[in-house]
């Protein structure tokens, strides 16, 4: 489990100032400004004028900030060129197909970092995979760039790719997402997403049960598109207090066998061995930044 809080992920379109302004005070653990779809070409240039005050302004919350990118030849450069700031945590990267895309993305960004006087490596990566392709070349994309923190899926797109229509309980997401869950967790990535749509804002029930779903597959948070959906969010991917109380006890049990040498124990019938102490470990520790971030 990485220990970073990204159990909200809220996009806000970088060409709409109010928007930018109430992102700081919505409690989200990061911010996306976007300066792809909600950027309409012609204002996009312009967008990126102003994105440095944006980031300047948001990095007074306790947010990671980052910038969606547009992932195309005739943006991407200028676009990471601009956003690449001591204040930017990370660069939100769409239209994710193959590792040599992160790769040369990579090296980019090294070379503004040197050049500004950064700390080489310390801008992150989230990447976004869209298609079908880019799913079934994961493995190798998360495992191309040590930047690399979170993975998501972009059903918006990857249905359309795929022909077929995401029906109301969303069971054509269980395969990709449980890939994403798997390849994420291999690799030590956070996953990121919910078993449904992120765009129907209106139904936050229907919003809260799809974020429940993607908790049980594995996942620790999602994108949203509304400050409504960041509280609903924030408060299903947190331990809830039986998980606490038992990752306490798991803990407890696991130590005292080890003060008389002994790797293993049992609890409740189940047996408590290395790999369940370090999940009840990373629980609490889960648990600790969440209060140390200051919301629920």
């Amino acid at each position: 489990m990485n220990g970073k809080l990204l159990r909200s992920i809220l996009f806000v379109p970088a060409n709409v100032p109010r928007f930018v302004q109430k992102a700081s005070s919505c409690m989200a653990d990061a911010i996306v400004l976007d300066l792809e779809d909600s950027v309409p070409f012609d204002q996009k240039i312009q967008t990126r004028k102003a994105l440095e005050k944006s980031i300047a302004d948001l990095s007074k919350s306790h947010a990671s900030i980052m910038v969606r990118v547009n992932n195309t030849p005739d943006l991407l450069e200028d676009d990471v060129q601009t956003a690449v700031c001591e204040r930017l945590d990370a660069l939100f990267v769409p239209k994710v197909d193959s590792a040599d895309q992160i790769v040369k993305l990579d090296y980019l960004t090294k070379e503004i970092e040197a050049t500004k006087g950064l700390d080489v490596g310390r801008i992150r990566f989230s990447i976004h995979i869209e298609s079908p392709l880019g799913l079934l070349r994961l493995e190798n994309i998360v495992a191309s760039c040590d930047r690399i923190e979170s993975i998501s899926l972009g059903m918006l797109s990857f249905f359309p790719n795929m022909g077929i229509e995401l029906t109301k309980d969303a069971s054509a997401l269980l395969t990709p997402m449980s890939q994403v869950a798997i390849t994420a967790k291999a690799y030590g990535v956070i996953p990121t997403g919910v078993l449904g749509s992120v765009a129907e804002f209106r139904d936050l029930k229907a919003f809260a049960n799809s974020a429940f779903r993607a908790k049980e597959l594995g996942f620790e948070g999602s994108i949203c598109v509304h400050p409504d959906q960041v509280s609903i969010l924030n408060r299903i991917f947190v331990p809830d207090s039986e998980s606490l109380a038992k990752a306490r006890r798991i803990i407890e049990a696991f130590e005292e066998a080890a003060q008389i040498g002994r790797a293993s124990t049992t609890l409740d019938g189940r047996m408590v061995d290395t790999p369940i102490y370090r999940k009840a470990l990373a629980t609490l520790k889960k648990f600790d930044s969440v209060k140390k971030r200051g919301g629920f």
